[in-house]
Parts: structure tokens; sequence; C-alpha cells
């Protein structure tokens, strides 16, 4: 079916007016919207995949104020950029957008790019990027398709696709990029973000306050809460992992950074070892540490149980604290830390709870 197909029982002219006319009368103050600063517009976009609003406002205001311009983030040690995201999750977006940033200002001079074709180059810049930020900051007629979009058009137009397949997102891409044509398109795209955050929720729509609800096919047909189709992901892989804080006889902590790539790459962490589901875990903390780290170490205390929940996998925690009888120095594989040098390091969620555990 034609992009054509999906649209010819809908007024475009009449729906942007209405939808436009909502948002500029009722959006939210957030404070990326005070500005058409690229620069800023795109960490905002980065930062909101996979987060809530709430969430990332203090977030974005702190980023802000460390790292004010392209330059500021390109010139920053990733260590200093790592906790500044500390808690937002997905690591890589950050590391991505810092390798970006250091191109806009080597090859831009520090002027994010307003041409698509060289702004979506950039690395981690994928189409909804691209789309918000060349829509946002210079009023570009690009679609910015995510989940949300695709939710909200899902339901106006009547469309049973799995929102799951990359071909239906193209679908969307199609579609949107004829509705936004004549219309402003921050505002319209904004709009959209906007209707599905509070109208057009996943759950229970709220369709009696919604400023386009004459225009949605769905709600004619009673069938807006059967869509989006949205085929269920595998269940994650649970692994059981034991987690040791051990200190020295000088009280300090020894943490060790994970590797340059992977999971949570870059950031630092107690030691951790994966488990079998029968085997003991102070043995296989006490040989882990011995055999990677050259510590022996005692296994003294249980402190509790921490999840932490992956899309694809949930780490299974179990946390002891631990002690050496001597004062060891630091090597590559890791370094002892104070209480406050500890603080001052980037964790994943998981170990920033351990951590807290611990000064508690």
């Amino acid at each position: 079916m034609t992009a054509e197909n999906e649209l010819e029982h809908l007024n475009i002219e009449a729906f942007q007016h209405d939808l436009v006319d909502w948002y500029q009368n009722n959006q939210r103050e957030l404070p990326w919207r005070k500005t058409k600063n690229p620069y800023y517009i795109w960490v905002s976009e980065i930062m909101l995949q996979q987060t809530r609003v709430d969430t990332v406002i203090p977030y974005f205001n702190y980023f802000i104020e460390q790292f004010p311009t392209p330059e500021d983030l390109a010139l920053a040690d990733e260590e200093e950029v790592l906790k500044a995201w500390e808690g937002l999750g997905y690591y890589s977006r950050v590391r991505n957008l810092q390798t970006a940033v250091k191109e806009v200002v080597e090859s831009y001079g520090g002027e994010v790019p307003k041409d698509r074709a060289e702004f979506r180059a950039l690395k981690g810049v994928g189409p909804y990027t691209s789309g918000a930020v060349m829509s946002i900051a210079f009023d570009q007629p690009e679609p910015a398709v995510d989940g949300n979009v695709m939710r909200v058009f899902s339901r106006l137009l009547h469309i049973e696709d799995d929102i799951m397949q990359a071909k239906t997102k193209t679908k969307f891409e199609k579609v949107i990029a004829q509705v936004i044509e004549g219309a402003p398109p921050s505002d319209f795209n904004q709009a959209i973000m906007e209707l599905g955050a509070l109208i057009c929720t996943p759950k229970s729509p709220g369709c009696l306050l919604c400023p386009v609800q004459a225009y949605c096919q769905a709600r004619e047909l009673g069938v807006q809460e059967e869509l989006p189709v949205k085929k269920k992901k595998k269940e994650p892989t649970r692994k059981r992992i034991a987690v040791l804080a051990v200190q020295d006889k000088e009280q300090r902590w020894f943490v060790r950074k994970r590797p340059a790539s992977g999971l949570l790459a870059g950031l630092w962490e107690f030691p951790q070892v994966e488990l079998e589901r029968e085997e003991e875990a102070d043995k296989a903390l006490a040989k882990m540490l011995n055999d990677q780290h050259a510590i022996q170490a005692e296994v003294e205390a249980y402190l509790g149980e921490v999840e932490h929940v992956f899309s694809h996998l949930i780490w299974e925690m179990e946390v002891y604290t631990g002690r050496v009888d001597e004062k060891l120095s630091s090597t590559e594989m890791g370094k002892w830390v104070t209480d406050q040098e500890a603080k001052e390091l980037a964790y994943p969620v998981s170990h920033q709870k351990i951590l807290k555990r611990l000064e508690e």
C-alpha cells in the first residue's frame, strides 16, 4: 500500500492546523525548547532516546552547563563525559555523540551542519535524530519517526503493520514526509511527539482530550487501544552474577574499568563474575580476584541483591563485601580508591546502587 493510499481519508491541511494550534497553546516548558541551538537540540534528542522526559531535564541542564559548546564536549576527557551521563544508561549514545561532535569541530568549525546528508553521516546519527534536529533546529520538513510517532500515526491512519519491523518504519517515514509538507516543521514534529507523550499514550489514550480526534480512523472504528501492532520481544536472558566490594587495610575499595568495547564499555565496577546456577559465590569471587588481579581476599559478608535490567539481559547480582589484610598498589587492571575517590568515577546503575549501600 502506498503513502497516497494511507492518506486518502486525511484532510492534511486541516489536520496540520488543529495539531499545531493545540501544540502552540499547550506545549510543556522544556529547557531544549527555549533555544534553536542545534547542538543543544541534538544533545536533548540523544538523551531522550529510551529515557523519560522528567528524567532527562536535570541531566540536560547539567550536561549543557558542563559542556556548553561543541568545542567543550570535543575536548573533554571521556571519564568526565561518562560521569555527566551516569544514570542515563545506554552509554554508547554519549560516546557516539562525543565522537560526532569532535568531527563537527574538526570538519565544520564547531557548527552543526544543516545539510541533512552531512549531519546524517556523523557517528550515531540515525534517521530519527537527523529528522528531529533538521526540523526543530533548522525548520527543514524532515520526518522524525520513533516509536511514539508510529503509535500516533498507526491510530490516526489505522495502520496495522508491526512497528517492530524496519519496513514499517520506512512506510511511516514516507507517510509523514507527505503530512509535514506545508506545516511549520519544528512545531509539527514536536506536536506529534507531545501528542504521543501526553494524550495518545501507549495504554488508555485520552481520546476525549485529543485535538485531532476527528481525523483518527482507529477511534472511529473503536480499535485505538489495539494499536500499534507490536510483536513481543523474546524474554531477556537471566544471568547470575556475584560482585565483591573488597577493602584493603587502608579501607580503600578495589574497582576496575570495564573493557573499551562491549556492554557498559569503559565504566568502573566492583569486581564481578558470572556464576553457574549452583556455584558458590564466595569461592568463585575469591578465585576470580586471585586469577585476574593477584589479590588474595577473604569474602566476609553478604550485602544483598541488586538487579540490572538490559533490553536483552537481566543480571541477578549477589553482592558481598570482603577484605585483604595489606595495603596493595593499583595496577593497569584496577585501582584502590578512597570513599571520596570512588564517588568521582562513572559506574553502571547497578554499581551506583552498590556504592550507596556501602555508604549506608
